[in-house]
């Protein structure tokens, strides 16, 4: 009767939580709490992995600066942005004094955070992906790291479906500033600061990180989330688009149809990729078109854009076999 009894108190206890809508987590292999006598991973853990890998198709969508937050984790080998996290978040950081956030493209050992000696932290963006959410496992590596001694990494982790994204950790008037550099030495500049040599392994993970760096530069003008690289014998020029996919190939396709997708002499449209919903278009540039050189053409190029993407016309056939071309040729990263 008493094994009966606690049966049915776990049945009670397993429909109260049901009618609450929660179901804690606990290991695979522990009995489900709602009661039901199955193991967890055969009941509702089933419903939580599926939720944890769920792919969210606009991750970053609703921070400010959406395109350059695809633009580091995609495209931009070494950059960093100094985040504004809300105070709530910051009240309860392992520590004294203020907590300074900065994002990075990379860190050493492709930790996804870590914390240093002077409490400062760093979120890694291109990181192996934890869930199908890029922003919920950028937000439980920065919230790890407040929660974490100062001079550590943090382990990788994943965050449980329902934790804080990036949208619910950042102040959303905060305005997202990256700074590209030439290699990863900002990893080293609080133990340079501090006259610390590094350790070895990340003496190591440097020098492998700076060898396969392509020389990258953020146009200026206005013109944002736009990146000029040198890779191999050309220049490229991709540049992360705000606008619906769609109607942004509709656009370049009424521009390329009237041979007016290029950005001027010697310069090719590509094509595009497709990256955590948006569109990047791509151009091949002369190897001698510098960066500055390209935000004059890249300026113009956005005027003629915008005012296809205002026309309410229907697609020549001319058009429609050019948009056919550009979404047979896209290529997706994420």
């Amino acid at each position: 009767m008493g094994k009966r009894k606690a049966q049915a108190a776990r049945g009670s206890a397993g429909r109260e939580q049901l009618e609450n809508g929660e179901v804690p987590v606990v290991g695979a292999r522990e009995p489900c709490p709602c009661g039901s006598g199955r193991r967890y991973k055969a009941c509702h853990g089933r419903a939580a992995s599926h939720a944890a890998q769920e792919l969210v198709r606009r991750p970053f969508e609703g921070l400010a600066g959406e395109a350059d937050w695809i633009a580091l984790r995609e495209l931009v080998p070494a950059a960093t942005a100094e985040l504004t996290v809300r105070p709530e978040y910051l009240e309860h950081a392992v520590g004294d004094g203020p907590v300074r956030v900065v994002l990075a493209t990379v860190l050493p050992m492709a930790w996804p955070a870590l914390r240093r000696a002077d409490g400062t932290v760093l979120v890694g963006l291109q990181t192996n992906a934890a869930t199908g959410d890029a922003s919920r496992d950028a937000a439980q590596a920065l919230l790890a790291a407040l929660a974490t001694e100062p001079g550590s990494p943090v382990a990788a982790g994943r965050a449980e479906p329902g934790a804080p994204r990036l949208q619910d950790v950042l102040d959303p008037s905060a305005v997202l500033e990256p700074a590209v550099h030439e290699g990863f030495d900002f990893w080293l500049d609080q133990a340079l600061a501090d006259g610390a040599e590094p350790a070895a392994e990340v003496r190591e993970s440097l020098d492998r990180a700076n060898a396969t760096v392509i020389p990258t530069v953020r146009l200026g003008g206005g013109l944002e989330a736009a990146y000029w690289c040198a890779a191999g014998e050309r220049n490229h020029l991709r540049w992360v688009l705000p606008h619906d996919e769609e109607r942004l190939l509709d656009a370049v396709a009424r521009l390329y149809a009237a041979g007016e997708a290029g950005l001027g002499e010697g310069t090719r449209f590509v094509g595009s990729f497709r990256a955590h919903g948006l569109a990047v278009p791509v151009w091949d540039l002369p190897t001698d078109m510098a960066a500055e050189a390209v935000e004059g053409p890249a300026a113009e190029w956005l005027g003629r854009f915008e005012k296809a993407l205002a026309a309410d016309a229907p697609l020549t056939a001319e058009e429609r076999r050019a948009r056919s071309g550009l979404t047979n040729r896209q290529i997706t990263l994420s």
